[in-house]
């Protein structure tokens, strides 16, 4: 059963997929504070793509479907600015928003249930080998542990994060919901990019 909760909203650039390392330099008073919070709270915020509007400046309009993120480690390099290393948690869909005085996105959010594990089936044992090498090609520290290259939901976002296609698809990505048709819609992906790049 899908939960509900209010938490603060984090417009940005990029998609945070479940399980994803998302590092972060915090500098607005509105995602200080936020980040203050958060810490007190050991709670969680949410990341959303970026609908329209910008990073910086005037709230944004955030995409519906986003992914919730905790805080794994924190710094406050200098007052009021953080290097935060948060990681994504839950996907979800903002019910409600509304903008606080401080220029901060508050939603209520309905979590989706996750989804129960799924075997790797042997078509795309391709894509877990593929994985696997670019692990070991850029370094273990930089994916999230524990690896589960068995696991179709946690490959599939782990190669969600590496695709090079724009954001927009990158979300498209997010939004769905079974893991099986999620590899096929990377490894159709891959298969167009190996295309167009000539093989």
């Amino acid at each position: 059963m899908d939960t509900t909760l209010e938490i603060p909203i984090f417009p940005l650039g990029t998609v945070l997929y479940p399980a994803g390392l998302l590092p972060l330099r915090i500098f607005e008073p509105r995602y200080v504070e936020m980040t203050r919070n958060c810490i007190a709270g050991r709670s969680l915020f949410g990341v959303s793509l970026i609908q329209a509007g910008f990073e910086v400046g005037k709230p944004a309009i955030p995409c519906e479907v986003g992914c919730t993120a905790r805080i794994l480690h924190w710094k406050e390099t200098q007052p009021e600015r953080f290097t935060l290393l948060a990681q994504g948690e839950s996907v979800f869909r903002i019910l409600r928003r509304r903008v606080l005085e401080s220029g901060l996105i508050v939603a209520d959010v309905e979590l989706r249930e996750p989804p129960d594990p799924v075997p790797l089936p042997e078509r795309h044992t391709g894509l877990r080998d593929r994985l696997a090498a670019l692990i070991e090609r850029h370094g273990a520290e930089r994916f999230p542990r524990p690896q589960r290259l068995d696991d179709a939901a946690w490959l599939g976002y782990r190669l969600c994060e590496l695709l090079p296609v724009e954001p927009e698809r990158k979300q498209g990505l997010l939004e769905m919901r079974d893991p099986l048709a999620l590899l096929e819609e990377v490894e159709r992906t891959l298969l167009r990019l190996g295309e167009e790049g000539g093989g």
